[in-house]
């Protein structure tokens, strides 16, 4: 395995995850304040947000800004890197509302 497929796994081992995706999807539309952030992903806790917050800033996917105030304003927008990550991500949730009906038919089909 090569250097790039081992970076291309981890960084799709960190994004891959529903936080990730709500996070993205939420900053895509500008940037916001953490707790502006926490107020739009329904559900998540302030350390899951934390935590990827973190990991999204680490894989350059998230900028972090902090504004010398007291108490300090945090912000958050996506990077180049990010946007070209929530085209995928807008992908990904056309795709489920277009196959909703039909995944949720599936389902109890399967589960009868």
């Amino acid at each position: 395995m090569t250097r790039a497929d081992s970076l291309a796994r981890e960084i799709f081992s960190d994004v891959a995850n529903k936080w990730a995706f709500l996070i993205i999807e939420s900053l895509g539309e500008g940037t916001l304040r953490f707790s502006e952030l926490r107020d739009k992903v329904e559900g998540i806790s302030h350390k899951m947000l934390t935590q990827n917050l973190r990991m999204l800033e680490r894989n350059g996917l998230v900028e972090r800004d902090v504004h010398p105030t007291v108490p300090p304003r945090v912000e958050y927008t996506l990077t180049e890197a990010g946007q070209a990550l929530r085209a995928t991500v807008d992908g990904m949730c056309a795709w489920t509302h277009r196959y909703f009906g039909h995944i949720e038919a599936s389902r109890r089909h399967f589960d009868a």
